[in-house]
């Protein structure tokens, strides 16, 4: 039995994508959970910002927390507001610096679809591990984060933005995609001061998914409501969990609950 504050779950590649879960210090590779029953209870909670027991309120924080943390500024969504290479602050200078001024990604990403995104380059690959793609690939590199913003928003206009999780969960097999001709159309899109920042590194990047079986009819699991729930686990995808009859549960959204995990 493992007890302790859900964080999004932990991953690298090897010949498959392995996940790791940190319950509070004590680390469980999922993979090796993968044909076990598992047993999950809620327990309670605990803000990721403040380690108080509030109820958690979005992103793993307590209402106050998301309020005010800079780990939750409106720029972590929308990254075309970042002004910390303006010297502007939105709610603290010296954290927005760190974050937003190093090196950003903006890419092209398979998932239930093509979509673009963007994000800090020491988080490849494990942004497009967590959104479930089965295959990425690099289209610019800028120093900034607002640079990236500035792209991903021209770029909207042509891609979508957007993972449909349930697409996503039963996506079984890769549908064919002209790379050369979406990323000619996303060049095509961007604007001319963006364009010495392409990427001349044009690899496409598969991921392997630990899946033995994807749910038919995508059922989500909400813990809190449930309270517990018990299945047999047959795979984890993005940062779900697949279980045998159809439930998911997504980790990541369900980051600051405290639970306790049991793997028969």
């Amino acid at each position: 039995m493992f007890t302790g504050v859900l964080k999004k779950m932990q991953s690298e590649i090897s010949q498959e994508i392995n996940y790791y879960l940190n319950l509070s210090g004590q680390f469980l590779h999922m993979n090796q959970c993968i044909d076990k029953t598992i047993s999950l209870t809620h327990k309670g909670f605990e803000c990721l910002n403040c380690q108080r027991t509030e109820p958690i309120f979005r992103q793993g924080f307590c209402k106050n927390c998301f309020f005010e943390s800079p780990q939750a500024g409106d720029w972590i969504m929308r990254p075309e507001l970042s002004t910390a290479h303006l010297d502007i602050e939105d709610r603290d200078l010296a954290y927005e610096k760190k974050v937003q001024l190093q090196p950003h990604i903006v890419y092209l990403a398979l998932s239930s679809h093509l979509k673009v995104g963007i994000t800090r380059k020491t988080q490849l690959p494990t942004r497009w591990i967590d959104q479930g793609a089965h295959q990425a690939l690099a289209l610019l590199e800028v120093p900034n984060r607002y640079l990236a913003g500035v792209g991903e928003v021209a770029l909207k206009e042509h891609f979508s933005d957007k993972t449909n999780w349930r697409k996503m969960l039963q996506f079984q097999s890769i549908p064919e995609i002209d790379w050369r001709e979406e990323c000619n159309k996303a060049i095509d899109a961007l604007p001319k001061d963006l364009k010495p920042y392409i990427v001349q590194d044009e690899s496409i990047l598969t991921l392997p998914f630990p899946v033995e079986r994807y749910p038919e009819k995508v059922k989500s699991l909400n813990l809190i409501k449930s309270e517990s729930y018990t299945g047999v686990l047959k795979g984890i995808k993005g940062q779900y969990l697949i279980f045998e009859d159809d439930t998911v549960f997504n980790v990541r959204s369900n980051e600051g609950l405290v639970v306790a995990i049991d793997a028969i």
